[in-house]
Protein backbone atom coordinates (compact mmCIF):
# COMPACT_ATOMS: atom_id res chain seq x y z
CA UNK A 1 0.00 0.00 0.00
CA UNK A 2 2.72 2.59 0.84
CA UNK A 3 3.90 2.12 -2.74
CA UNK A 4 1.09 3.64 -4.07
CA UNK A 5 0.87 7.07 -4.94
CA UNK A 6 -1.63 9.18 -2.63
CA UNK A 7 -3.43 10.97 -5.52
CA UNK A 8 -4.66 6.99 -6.17
CA UNK A 9 -5.83 6.61 -2.66
CA UNK A 10 -7.40 10.08 -1.46
CA UNK A 11 -9.96 12.96 -2.75
CA UNK A 12 -8.02 15.94 -4.17
CA UNK A 13 -6.56 18.24 -1.69
CA UNK A 14 -7.93 21.42 -3.17
CA UNK A 15 -10.94 22.16 -1.08
CA UNK A 16 -12.87 23.60 -3.60
CA UNK A 17 -12.34 20.34 -5.90
CA UNK A 18 -13.60 18.34 -2.96
CA UNK A 19 -16.32 20.80 -2.77
CA UNK A 20 -17.38 20.10 -6.53
CA UNK A 21 -17.13 15.95 -6.31
CA UNK A 22 -19.08 16.22 -2.84
CA UNK A 23 -22.09 18.35 -4.39
CA UNK A 24 -22.41 16.01 -7.38
CA UNK A 25 -23.03 13.40 -5.00
CA UNK A 26 -25.52 15.52 -3.32
CA UNK A 27 -26.98 15.46 -7.02
CA UNK A 28 -26.65 11.93 -7.40
CA UNK A 29 -28.16 10.97 -3.85
CA UNK A 30 -31.30 13.57 -4.54
CA UNK A 31 -31.92 11.79 -7.66
CA UNK A 32 -31.50 8.59 -6.57
CA UNK A 33 -34.28 9.27 -3.80
CA UNK A 34 -36.76 10.46 -6.05
CA UNK A 35 -35.97 7.56 -8.75
CA UNK A 36 -36.26 4.92 -5.91
CA UNK A 37 -39.63 6.04 -5.18
CA UNK A 38 -40.96 5.10 -9.23
CA UNK A 39 -40.43 1.20 -8.75
CA UNK A 40 -43.01 1.40 -5.42
CA UNK A 41 -46.35 3.53 -7.36
CA UNK A 42 -47.67 0.10 -8.44
CA UNK A 43 -47.00 -1.88 -5.18
CA UNK A 44 -48.71 0.86 -3.12
CA UNK A 45 -51.49 1.84 -5.59
CA UNK A 46 -52.45 -1.90 -5.37
CA UNK A 47 -51.94 -2.36 -1.53
CA UNK A 48 -54.50 0.46 -0.97
CA UNK A 49 -56.39 -0.11 -3.90
CA UNK A 50 -56.19 3.54 -5.55
CA UNK A 51 -57.53 4.01 -8.06
CA UNK A 52 -56.15 6.18 -11.07
CA UNK A 53 -57.74 9.40 -9.38
CA UNK A 54 -57.09 8.92 -5.93
CA UNK A 55 -53.56 7.87 -7.11
CA UNK A 56 -52.54 11.63 -9.22
CA UNK A 57 -54.17 13.57 -6.29
CA UNK A 58 -51.45 11.68 -3.75
CA UNK A 59 -48.98 11.95 -6.32
CA UNK A 60 -49.78 15.92 -6.51
CA UNK A 61 -49.05 16.25 -2.53
CA UNK A 62 -45.21 15.85 -3.70
CA UNK A 63 -45.42 18.97 -5.91
CA UNK A 64 -47.32 20.97 -3.72
CA UNK A 65 -45.31 20.10 -0.57
CA UNK A 66 -42.24 21.25 -3.00
CA UNK A 67 -43.60 24.93 -4.12
CA UNK A 68 -44.42 25.29 -0.35
CA UNK A 69 -40.79 24.50 0.89
CA UNK A 70 -38.93 26.06 -1.62
CA UNK A 71 -39.37 29.56 -1.08
CA UNK A 72 -38.71 29.06 2.35
CA UNK A 73 -35.19 27.15 1.15
CA UNK A 74 -33.85 30.77 -0.26
CA UNK A 75 -34.05 32.40 2.84
CA UNK A 76 -32.67 28.92 5.13
CA UNK A 77 -29.68 28.67 2.66
CA UNK A 78 -28.94 33.13 2.95
CA UNK A 79 -29.18 32.64 7.09
CA UNK A 80 -27.42 29.12 7.51
CA UNK A 81 -25.40 28.17 4.37
CA UNK A 82 -26.50 25.98 1.75
CA UNK A 83 -24.42 23.31 2.80
CA UNK A 84 -25.80 23.04 6.35
CA UNK A 85 -29.09 22.95 4.53
CA UNK A 86 -28.07 20.93 1.70
CA UNK A 87 -27.40 18.05 4.66
CA UNK A 88 -30.73 18.90 6.68
CA UNK A 89 -32.68 18.33 3.59
CA UNK A 90 -30.74 15.18 2.70
CA UNK A 91 -31.95 13.46 5.89
CA UNK A 92 -35.11 14.78 5.51
CA UNK A 93 -35.77 12.95 2.18
CA UNK A 94 -34.32 9.87 3.18
CA UNK A 95 -36.51 9.48 6.32
CA UNK A 96 -39.64 10.60 4.98
CA UNK A 97 -39.18 8.36 2.18
CA UNK A 98 -40.34 5.79 4.53
CA UNK A 99 -43.71 7.10 5.21
CA UNK A 100 -45.13 7.19 1.55
CA UNK A 101 -44.41 3.71 0.72
CA UNK A 102 -45.35 2.13 4.20
CA UNK A 103 -48.44 3.98 4.22
CA UNK A 104 -51.32 2.34 5.61
CA UNK A 105 -54.09 4.43 4.10
CA UNK A 106 -54.55 6.83 1.48
CA UNK A 107 -54.58 9.62 3.64
CA UNK A 108 -51.05 9.04 4.82
CA UNK A 109 -49.94 8.03 1.43
CA UNK A 110 -50.76 12.31 0.91
CA UNK A 111 -48.93 13.15 4.06
CA UNK A 112 -45.94 11.12 3.42
CA UNK A 113 -45.88 12.40 -0.10
CA UNK A 114 -46.48 16.22 0.98
CA UNK A 115 -43.14 15.55 3.40
CA UNK A 116 -41.08 14.14 0.63
CA UNK A 117 -41.73 16.47 -2.04
CA UNK A 118 -41.31 19.42 0.93
CA UNK A 119 -37.66 17.90 1.58
CA UNK A 120 -36.80 17.52 -1.85
CA UNK A 121 -38.05 20.85 -2.65
CA UNK A 122 -35.21 22.02 0.36
CA UNK A 123 -32.80 19.92 -1.08
CA UNK A 124 -32.97 20.84 -4.19
CA UNK A 125 -32.45 25.20 -4.24
CA UNK A 126 -30.16 25.01 -1.28
CA UNK A 127 -28.00 22.25 -3.38
CA UNK A 128 -28.42 24.04 -6.50
CA UNK A 129 -27.42 27.09 -4.59
CA UNK A 130 -23.89 25.12 -3.32
CA UNK A 131 -23.58 24.33 -6.77
CA UNK A 132 -23.63 27.83 -7.84
CA UNK A 133 -21.10 28.68 -5.19
CA UNK A 134 -18.59 25.99 -5.76
CA UNK A 135 -18.93 27.02 -9.81
CA UNK A 136 -17.92 30.64 -8.92
CA UNK A 137 -15.18 29.11 -6.64
CA UNK A 138 -13.83 27.02 -9.75
CA UNK A 139 -14.35 29.45 -12.09
CA UNK A 140 -15.43 27.07 -15.09
CA UNK A 141 -19.08 26.27 -15.44
CA UNK A 142 -20.16 22.64 -13.63
CA UNK A 143 -23.99 23.03 -13.38
CA UNK A 144 -24.98 20.67 -16.43
CA UNK A 145 -22.76 17.66 -15.28
CA UNK A 146 -24.20 18.48 -11.95
CA UNK A 147 -27.75 18.07 -13.22
CA UNK A 148 -26.04 14.94 -15.29
CA UNK A 149 -25.85 13.57 -11.65
CA UNK A 150 -29.29 13.83 -10.72
CA UNK A 151 -30.27 11.91 -13.87
CA UNK A 152 -27.91 9.42 -13.29
CA UNK A 153 -28.70 9.44 -9.92
CA UNK A 154 -32.42 8.69 -10.43
CA UNK A 155 -31.74 6.12 -13.19
CA UNK A 156 -29.87 4.09 -10.51
CA UNK A 157 -32.18 5.22 -7.92
CA UNK A 158 -34.97 3.12 -10.11
CA UNK A 159 -32.68 0.22 -10.58
CA UNK A 160 -31.61 0.06 -7.42
CA UNK A 161 -35.19 -0.07 -5.75
CA UNK A 162 -36.42 -2.84 -8.45
CA UNK A 163 -33.22 -4.79 -7.81
CA UNK A 164 -34.72 -4.68 -3.66
CA UNK A 165 -38.08 -5.28 -4.56
CA UNK A 166 -37.05 -8.19 -6.47
CA UNK A 167 -34.91 -9.59 -3.64
CA UNK A 168 -36.44 -9.24 -0.88
CA UNK A 169 -40.04 -10.16 -0.15
CA UNK A 170 -40.75 -7.62 2.50
CA UNK A 171 -41.03 -3.99 1.27
CA UNK A 172 -39.84 -2.46 4.63
CA UNK A 173 -36.45 -5.00 4.03
CA UNK A 174 -36.06 -3.13 0.89
CA UNK A 175 -36.85 0.61 1.45
CA UNK A 176 -33.84 -0.40 4.07
CA UNK A 177 -31.30 -0.94 1.93
CA UNK A 178 -31.99 2.12 0.10
CA UNK A 179 -32.26 4.31 3.17
CA UNK A 180 -29.06 2.78 4.31
CA UNK A 181 -27.44 3.40 1.64
CA UNK A 182 -28.51 7.00 0.07
CA UNK A 183 -27.52 7.61 3.93
CA UNK A 184 -23.98 6.89 3.88
CA UNK A 185 -23.56 8.11 0.51
CA UNK A 186 -24.82 11.49 1.67
CA UNK A 187 -23.20 11.50 5.02
CA UNK A 188 -19.85 10.59 3.31
CA UNK A 189 -20.62 13.62 0.69
CA UNK A 190 -21.66 15.99 3.34
CA UNK A 191 -18.42 16.02 5.12
CA UNK A 192 -16.89 17.44 1.88
CA UNK A 193 -19.29 20.40 0.70
CA UNK A 194 -16.62 22.99 1.41
CA UNK A 195 -16.83 26.80 2.71
CA UNK A 196 -19.57 28.96 2.32
CA UNK A 197 -20.93 32.55 2.29
CA UNK A 198 -23.27 32.90 4.64
CA UNK A 199 -25.54 36.12 4.77
CA UNK A 200 -27.39 36.24 8.58
CA UNK A 201 -28.72 39.10 8.44
CA UNK A 202 -32.08 39.47 9.98
CA UNK A 203 -34.67 39.57 7.13
CA UNK A 204 -38.38 38.55 6.41
CA UNK A 205 -38.31 34.59 5.24
CA UNK A 206 -39.48 35.82 1.76
CA UNK A 207 -38.27 38.45 -0.65
CA UNK A 208 -39.50 39.41 -3.37
CA UNK A 209 -37.66 38.43 -6.17
CA UNK A 210 -36.15 41.64 -8.57
CA UNK A 211 -37.36 41.95 -12.24
CA UNK A 212 -34.75 39.80 -14.06
CA UNK A 213 -35.13 37.25 -11.77
CA UNK A 214 -38.80 36.92 -12.39
CA UNK A 215 -37.79 36.87 -16.32
CA UNK A 216 -35.31 34.03 -15.67
CA UNK A 217 -38.09 32.23 -13.59
CA UNK A 218 -40.67 32.36 -16.60
CA UNK A 219 -37.83 31.24 -19.20
CA UNK A 220 -37.21 28.00 -16.57
CA UNK A 221 -41.27 27.59 -16.68
CA UNK A 222 -41.40 27.24 -19.98
CA UNK A 223 -38.22 24.87 -19.76
CA UNK A 224 -40.39 22.91 -17.43
CA UNK A 225 -43.32 22.97 -18.63
CA UNK A 226 -41.95 21.55 -22.19
CA UNK A 227 -40.14 18.74 -19.64
CA UNK A 228 -43.39 17.58 -17.93
CA UNK A 229 -44.72 17.44 -21.21
CA UNK A 230 -42.36 15.20 -22.75
CA UNK A 231 -42.47 12.92 -19.67
CA UNK A 232 -46.91 13.19 -19.51
CA UNK A 233 -47.82 13.20 -23.04
CA UNK A 234 -44.80 11.97 -25.75
CA UNK A 235 -46.37 8.09 -25.64
CA UNK A 236 -50.01 9.00 -25.98
CA UNK A 237 -48.84 11.21 -29.02
CA UNK A 238 -47.46 8.65 -30.80
CA UNK A 239 -49.65 5.61 -29.36
CA UNK A 240 -52.99 8.10 -30.20
CA UNK A 241 -52.70 10.32 -33.00
CA UNK A 242 -49.89 8.29 -35.11
CA UNK A 243 -51.56 4.91 -33.88
CA UNK A 244 -47.82 2.76 -32.77
CA UNK A 245 -47.83 -0.01 -30.59
CA UNK A 246 -47.13 0.56 -27.17
CA UNK A 247 -43.74 -0.58 -27.20
CA UNK A 248 -42.70 1.99 -29.73
CA UNK A 249 -44.12 4.20 -27.63
CA UNK A 250 -42.49 3.64 -24.55
CA UNK A 251 -40.07 4.58 -27.18
CA UNK A 252 -40.59 8.67 -27.06
CA UNK A 253 -39.95 9.41 -23.88
CA UNK A 254 -36.60 6.76 -23.85
CA UNK A 255 -34.56 8.79 -26.69
CA UNK A 256 -35.84 12.20 -25.47
CA UNK A 257 -34.46 11.04 -21.57
CA UNK A 258 -31.05 9.40 -23.53
CA UNK A 259 -30.39 13.24 -25.28
CA UNK A 260 -31.20 15.20 -22.07
CA UNK A 261 -28.62 12.78 -20.13
CA UNK A 262 -25.87 13.02 -23.46
CA UNK A 263 -26.65 16.95 -23.64
CA UNK A 264 -25.84 17.13 -19.91
CA UNK A 265 -23.22 15.48 -19.48
CA UNK A 266 -21.39 17.37 -22.71
CA UNK A 267 -22.47 20.86 -21.28
CA UNK A 268 -20.23 22.08 -19.25
CA UNK A 269 -17.92 22.01 -21.91
CA UNK A 270 -20.23 23.80 -24.31
CA UNK A 271 -20.95 26.11 -22.16
CA UNK A 272 -17.16 27.08 -21.60
CA UNK A 273 -16.45 27.27 -25.62
CA UNK A 274 -19.59 29.35 -26.69
CA UNK A 275 -20.94 30.79 -23.18
CA UNK A 276 -24.71 30.99 -21.51
CA UNK A 277 -25.99 33.36 -24.06
CA UNK A 278 -25.29 30.77 -26.96
CA UNK A 279 -25.91 27.67 -25.03
CA UNK A 280 -29.78 29.03 -24.10
CA UNK A 281 -30.01 30.55 -27.89
CA UNK A 282 -29.34 27.74 -29.32
CA UNK A 283 -31.32 25.38 -26.80
CA UNK A 284 -33.94 26.71 -27.71
CA UNK A 285 -34.03 26.75 -31.25
CA UNK A 286 -32.80 23.24 -31.30
CA UNK A 287 -35.76 21.89 -29.55
CA UNK A 288 -38.62 24.18 -30.64
CA UNK A 289 -37.50 23.84 -34.13
CA UNK A 290 -37.15 19.55 -33.59
CA UNK A 291 -39.88 19.12 -32.61
CA UNK A 292 -42.07 22.07 -34.35
CA UNK A 293 -40.99 19.36 -37.30
CA UNK A 294 -41.15 16.27 -35.88
CA UNK A 295 -44.95 17.03 -35.50
CA UNK A 296 -45.54 18.27 -38.69
CA UNK A 297 -44.13 16.00 -40.26
CA UNK A 298 -46.76 13.53 -38.45
CA UNK A 299 -44.63 10.12 -39.09
CA UNK A 300 -43.59 7.97 -35.60
CA UNK A 301 -39.63 7.94 -36.76
CA UNK A 302 -39.83 11.65 -37.53
CA UNK A 303 -41.87 12.01 -33.96
CA UNK A 304 -39.00 10.74 -31.70
CA UNK A 305 -35.97 12.11 -34.07
CA UNK A 306 -38.39 15.16 -33.15
CA UNK A 307 -38.34 14.38 -28.89
CA UNK A 308 -34.83 13.51 -29.55
CA UNK A 309 -33.58 16.88 -30.61
CA UNK A 310 -36.14 18.17 -27.48
CA UNK A 311 -33.70 16.52 -25.17
CA UNK A 312 -30.44 17.88 -27.23
CA UNK A 313 -32.07 21.66 -26.91
CA UNK A 314 -33.62 21.24 -23.44
CA UNK A 315 -30.82 19.79 -21.36
CA UNK A 316 -28.78 22.19 -20.40
CA UNK A 317 -31.50 25.19 -20.19
CA UNK A 318 -32.78 24.49 -16.18
CA UNK A 319 -28.84 23.96 -15.13
CA UNK A 320 -28.02 27.27 -16.79
CA UNK A 321 -31.64 29.39 -15.57
CA UNK A 322 -30.67 27.88 -11.48
CA UNK A 323 -27.46 29.28 -12.32
CA UNK A 324 -28.07 32.62 -13.57
CA UNK A 325 -31.12 32.67 -11.01
CA UNK A 326 -28.25 32.61 -8.29
CA UNK A 327 -26.19 34.70 -9.34
CA UNK A 328 -29.25 37.70 -10.25
CA UNK A 329 -29.90 37.91 -6.26
CA UNK A 330 -27.78 38.94 -3.51
CA UNK A 331 -27.55 35.84 -2.08
CA UNK A 332 -27.24 32.71 -4.78
CA UNK A 333 -30.51 31.32 -2.56
CA UNK A 334 -32.70 33.84 -2.87
CA UNK A 335 -32.76 33.67 -6.51
CA UNK A 336 -32.58 29.60 -7.42
CA UNK A 337 -36.32 29.68 -5.01
CA UNK A 338 -37.66 32.05 -6.95
CA UNK A 339 -36.61 30.42 -10.26
CA UNK A 340 -37.02 26.97 -9.15
CA UNK A 341 -40.41 27.67 -7.56
CA UNK A 342 -41.93 28.60 -10.69
CA UNK A 343 -40.04 26.39 -12.81
CA UNK A 344 -41.76 23.70 -10.94
CA UNK A 345 -45.03 24.84 -10.96
CA UNK A 346 -44.64 24.78 -14.75
CA UNK A 347 -44.24 20.82 -14.33
CA UNK A 348 -47.01 20.85 -12.13
CA UNK A 349 -49.75 22.76 -13.97
CA UNK A 350 -48.25 22.32 -17.58
CA UNK A 351 -48.94 18.75 -18.22
CA UNK A 352 -52.54 18.88 -17.25
CA UNK A 353 -53.26 22.04 -19.10
CA UNK A 354 -51.36 20.40 -22.33
CA UNK A 355 -54.56 17.68 -22.16
CA UNK A 356 -57.12 20.63 -21.32
CA UNK A 357 -56.15 22.09 -24.97
CA UNK A 358 -55.76 18.80 -26.96
CA UNK A 359 -59.80 18.27 -26.09
CA UNK A 360 -59.92 21.79 -28.07
CA UNK A 361 -57.08 22.04 -30.21
CA UNK A 362 -55.70 18.42 -30.80
CA UNK A 363 -53.21 17.02 -28.97
CA UNK A 364 -50.68 17.81 -32.05
CA UNK A 365 -51.21 21.47 -32.18
CA UNK A 366 -51.54 21.28 -28.63
CA UNK A 367 -47.39 20.17 -28.26
CA UNK A 368 -47.01 22.66 -31.03
CA UNK A 369 -47.65 25.39 -28.56
CA UNK A 370 -45.02 23.91 -26.38
CA UNK A 371 -42.92 23.90 -29.77
CA UNK A 372 -43.81 27.68 -29.53
CA UNK A 373 -43.13 28.41 -25.79
CA UNK A 374 -39.89 26.83 -26.07
CA UNK A 375 -38.41 29.32 -29.03
CA UNK A 376 -39.45 32.02 -26.79
CA UNK A 377 -37.00 30.99 -24.69
CA UNK A 378 -34.44 31.11 -27.19
CA UNK A 379 -35.40 35.10 -28.36
CA UNK A 380 -35.27 36.01 -24.91
CA UNK A 381 -32.25 34.20 -23.77
CA UNK A 382 -30.16 37.65 -23.57
CA UNK A 383 -32.05 37.27 -19.62
CA UNK A 384 -28.78 35.39 -18.70
CA UNK A 385 -26.14 37.32 -20.74
CA UNK A 386 -24.67 37.13 -17.33
CA UNK A 387 -24.68 33.90 -16.11
CA UNK A 388 -20.63 33.46 -16.89
CA UNK A 389 -19.55 36.20 -14.83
Amino acid sequence: MSDLPQSALALPVDPIARARWAVSAMFFVNGAGVGSWAPYIPLVQTRLGLSAADLGLALLAAGVGALIAMPFAGRLAARHGSGAVTRLAAVAVLASFLLPVLAPTATVLAIGLFLFGAGNGLMDVAMNAHGVLVERRLGRPIMSSLHACWSLGGLSGAGLGGLALAGMAPPLHAVAVVVVLGGIAALAASALLGPEDRAAAAGPAFALPGRRTLGIGLLTFASFVAEGAMLDWTGVYLAGSLGTTAAFAASGYAAFSAAMTLGRLTGDRVRAAVGALVMVRAGGVVAAVGLGLGLAVGTPWAAVAGFTLAGLGLSNLVPVFFGAGGRAEEGSGHGIAAVATMGYFGFLIGPPAIGGLAEILGLPLALGLVAAGVGLVGVFAGLVRDADA
